[in-house]
């Protein structure tokens, strides 16, 4: 039986930006920006691509733990 590592991370989402990027630190946290706007959870699915293809992991991997209808989340990578 294998043990699934599991991370967590700090998000401060900055919604409807020129384009997404991950822009540095905020805090204990990452600052993310997202084109997408903030309605019908669009951000929070633009905010799991970008970490997705960031990190290079698959986008099942990626999933919101908290926030969804904050600007601060948190998400969890598997």
């Amino acid at each position: 039986m294998s043990a699934t590592r599991r991370t967590r991370l700090r998000l401060r989402v900055a919604p409807g930006a020129a384009r997404a990027a991950v822009v540095g630190r905020h805090g204990d946290g990452w600052k993310v920006r997202v084109a997408a706007a903030p309605e019908r959870g669009r951000a929070n699915d633009a905010v799991l691509d970008l970490l997705a293809e960031t990190l290079s992991v698959p986008r099942g991997s990626v999933s919101l733990v908290s926030g969804s209808s904050s600007r601060d989340k948190i998400v969890e990578l598997a």
